[in-house]
C-alpha cells in the first residue's frame, strides 16, 4: 500500500493529508482527561483525538491532523459533520427568536419535523401514525415504546428478541391460544452493538405474521438503523414488514439529541406520558436539524447511495477476508458494516469478568490503532470487541470510500504481518 493518503474535497469532506504524527495533542487535553474523568470513558482512551473542526467525513484535531471519520458519532450525523443544510436549519431557529426548549408544546418547528417524518414512513404505517416525543437518553425511546404497548394491551410482559434462535420463543408466546401473549415484541433489524448482525428478512416476515396472528404489537428499534443507514430509509423496509411501533433516535436529530416513537393510531390510549417523557424531549434545534436531515436524505436518495457504496465496501472486505487469516466474517447492510477479527487458536469468546481481552479483540484493537495512525477513525463492537465497525456518513463519495478501504486494508496488512512475525499484539499500556 502507498504511504500517501489524500482525498479531495468532493462531498464536503475537505482535503485530507497523511497523519504520520502520533495521535493526541490538543493542548494536553488527553493527558488531563484520566485525572478528571471516569475510567469508564474507554472510547476516549481508544481514540485519543481532540476534535477541533469537522466537515463531512473529515475531523481535524486541535493540532491540525485530519482523519476520515467512519465512526460518525455512532451514526448520529447521517449527513456527516456540519452539513450546510443542517447548519442553515439551526441558524434559522436561532435567528428567529423562537424558544429553544418548550417541553412538548406544539411549535412551527415541531410541525415541520413531523410533516417530514410522516413523508418517510412505510405506507402501511404513515397512513395512520401518531408521533410521540420522548427524552433523548439511550433508554428513553424504548422505555416509551414499552410503556405504550403495555398501556394499550393491558399486559406487562415484553419479549425482546436478540437473535434468530429466539424465533421459537416468539412462536410460543405470541399466539393467543398459547397462554397470555406478551404486551409487545421488540427487535433491532440490525443488531449493531452485537457485531453488526442483520436479521434475516424471511425470519422477520415470519415474526410479523406470528405477532399479527397473536395481536401482539411489533416494535422495531431503529435507533441505529434509521434514516437511510442500511440502504433503505427504515431497515424494516428490506423485508417488506410494517411494524406497529418504530423507535427512532440518533440520526433523526441531524447530529443533535432527539428521540421519538411512531406508532399505530389505535395504540394511542391518551394515557399520561410514561418513563421516557423527560424534560428535554422535542428540543427545537434538534427538530430543525432533524427535519433538514430527513428531507435531504429523501430528496437526494441517499439511502440508495448507501446501498450501492455498502455493497462495494462489503465486496472489498470479503477480498480482505480471503487475503488475511485474521479477518473472519464480513457482514452488514448499506453503510453499516462489520468486519470480524479472529485469532486462530486464540478463541473468540467474550471477555471474562475481569475485563481481559481475548486474542481476537486484541487484534481488533491493533487494527483500530493502525487505522488511527493512517488517519482513519473506526469503532469496535461485538460482545468481545473484536468487530471493526464502519459507519461512514451517507454523503461519503466514491473517492472517499476508496481512501477508507485503502487505509483499512493497509492497517490489516500491518497487523497481520506483525502477528505472523511476533505473535499476538501487545495491549496498550493503560489497558494492562
Amino acid at each position: 500500500m502507498g504511504s500517501a493518503y489524500e482525498v479531495s474535497a468532493a462531498g464536503g469532506g475537505g482535503a485530507v493529508r497523511s497523519c504520520a504524527r502520533p495521535a493526541g495533542g490538543g493542548g494536553g487535553a488527553p493527558r488531563r482527561q484520566p485525572a478528571r474523568e471516569t475510567a469508564a470513558r474507554t472510547y476516549a482512551r481508544a481514540l485519543p483525538v481532540v476534535p477541533a473542526r469537522a466537515r463531512g467525513l473529515t475531523i481535524e484535531d486541535a493540532d491540525g491532523r485530519r482523519y476520515l471519520d467512519c465512526s460518525s458519532g455512532a451514526g448520529s450525523p447521517a449527513l456527516g459533520h456540519n452539513h450546510p443544510v443542517v447548519l442553515e436549519a439551526i441558524r434559522r431557529v436561532l435567528d428567529s427568536g423562537a424558544p429553544l426548549q418548550v417541553m412538548g408544546l406544539t411549535t412551527p418547528v415541531e410541525d415541520a419535523f413531523v410533516t417530514e417524518l410522516l413523508r418517510t414512513l412505510p405506507p402501511g404505517l404513515a397512513d395512520h401514525a401518531r408521533v410521540r416525543f420522548c427524552g433523548p437518553g439511550a433508554t428513553d425511546p424504548v422505555a416509551t415504546a414499552v410503556d405504550l404497548v403495555r398501556a394499550a394491551t393491558g399486559r406487562a410482559r415484553v419479549l425482546t428478541l436478540t437473535g434468530a434462535h429466539h424465533a421459537a420463543d416468539a412462536t410460543a408466546c405470541c399466539p393467543a391460544d398459547a397462554g397470555e401473549p406478551p404486551a409487545g415484541v421488540v427487535l433491532e433489524p440490525v443488531r449493531c452493538e452485537d457485531g453488526v448482525l442483520p436479521v434475516p428478512d424471511p425470519w422477520l416476515r415470519d415474526l410479523r405474521r406470528i405477532t399479527a396472528e397473536g395481536s401482539v404489537p411489533l416494535i422495531a428499534d431503529e435507533t441505529e438503523t434509521g434514516v437511510g443507514r442500511t440502504g433503505a430509509f427504515w431497515a424494516v423496509e428490506h423485508s417488506g414488514v410494517t411494524p406497529d411501533v418504530l423507535v427512532l433516535s440518533r440520526a433523526i436529530g441531524g447530529s443533535l439529541p432527539l428521540a421519538a416513537v411512531v406508532h399505530r393510531a389505535d395504540l394511542d390510549g391518551g394515557h399520561a406520558p410514561g418513563p421516557g417523557a423527560a424534560a428535554f424531549r422535542g428540543n427545537q434545534l434538534a427538530l430543525a436539524a432533524g427535519a433538514a436531515t430527513l428531507a435531504h436524505v429523501r430528496e437526494h436518495r441517499l439511502a440508495a447511495h448507501a446501498a450501492a457504496l455498502g455493497d462495494r465496501i462489503l465486496s472489498r472486505l470479503r477480498v480482505l477476508a480471503e487475503e488475511f487469516a485474521c479477518v473472519g466474517a464480513v457482514r452488514g447492510r448499506g453503510l453499516m458494516i462489520g468486519m470480524e477479527l479472529t485469532a486462530p487458536g486464540g478463541g473468540r469468546e467474550a471477555p471474562g469478568r475481569d475485563g481481559r481481552r481475548n486474542a481476537a479483540s486484541e487484534l481488533a484493537a491493533a487494527v483500530q490503532r493502525e487505522c488511527l495512525r493512517r488517519g482513519l477513525i473506526v469503532d469496535l463492537t461485538g460482545p468481545a470487541g473484536n468487530v471493526v465497525r464502519l459507519l461512514p456518513p451517507l454523503i461519503v463519495t466514491e473517492e472517499q470510500t476508496s481512501a477508507v478501504l485503502e487505509r483499512l486494508a493497509d492497517a490489516v496488512q500491518t497487523v497481520e504481518r506483525g502477528r505472523a512475525d511476533h505473535g499476538p499484539p501487545d495491549r496498550p499500556r493503560e489497558e494492562r
